[in-house]
């Protein structure tokens, strides 16, 4: 069967819809480890993941939906230039995976939660560097100024969501890590490569899109 082009009505209506309903089986494990199974059947089973949050914030622009990216600061230590979701670590102060997406966002970029409606949630993701991270998706309505910490944003840039949710765009790559294959999904637009992570979240947000949303 091959899957439809959504439009951008289309998506924004599958997003108030899909993400308010439980994926079936409810939520499951995503990550790193979905397309390396041999990788998780080797680690300890008792491992504690750190918990994080990543805001998926989706720009209601007169010209369409766009998703908001960044691209790490090439003097980080951990992923250095690499595309990511605006996010990080959960703080003892924060009440939930929201609290925590909304926060970091505001100190990585500079958005103003009022900005922000969140719209739903995807998959835990847990990565192969130890983090379980719950990916909060939000409506960002325009208006807003972003003000990027230098000290770990190198850009911010936009992709938009109809590219992103178009299967032919979606990528498998592999490289040797560690002396090891890993394989993981891709996609390239405009010079920017998302990879890793971030497309695997995207790949999850996908996959809920897919739901009927005249049920």
């Amino acid at each position: 069967m091959t899957t439809p082009h959504f439009s951008d009505d289309d998506l924004r209506a599958r997003l108030k819809t899909c993400l308010l309903l439980p994926p079936a089986g409810a939520m499951r494990k995503r990550g790193d480890f979905d397309l390396n199974p041999a990788w998780h059947e080797a680690l300890d089973a008792e491992r504690k993941l750190r918990p994080a949050a990543v805001l998926v914030a989706i720009i209601e622009r007169a010209a369409g939906l766009r998703v908001l990216f960044t691209r790490r600061a090439d003097h980080l230590s951990a992923h250095p230039g690499q595309v990511s979701f605006p996010g990080g670590r959960a703080h003892e102060g924060d009440i939930d995976a929201v609290a925590t997406a909304l926060r970091e966002t505001e100190e990585e970029v500079g958005l103003n939660r009022e900005f922000v409606r969140v719209a739903g949630a995807l998959d835990p993701y847990e990565t192969g560097t130890g983090f379980s991270i719950k990916p909060i998706v939000g409506f960002v309505r325009e208006g807003f100024v972003l003000s990027p910490d230098a000290s770990e944003v190198a850009e911010i840039f936009e992709v938009p969501l109809h590219f992103l949710m178009d299967p032919t765009n979606h990528e498998r790559h592999m490289r040797v890590w560690q002396g090891r294959e890993r394989h993981f999904y891709a996609m390239n637009f405009d010079g920017h490569y998302i990879w890793g992570a971030t497309a695997g979240m995207l790949i999850n947000l996908y996959e809920r899109l897919q739901c009927d949303v005249a049920s």
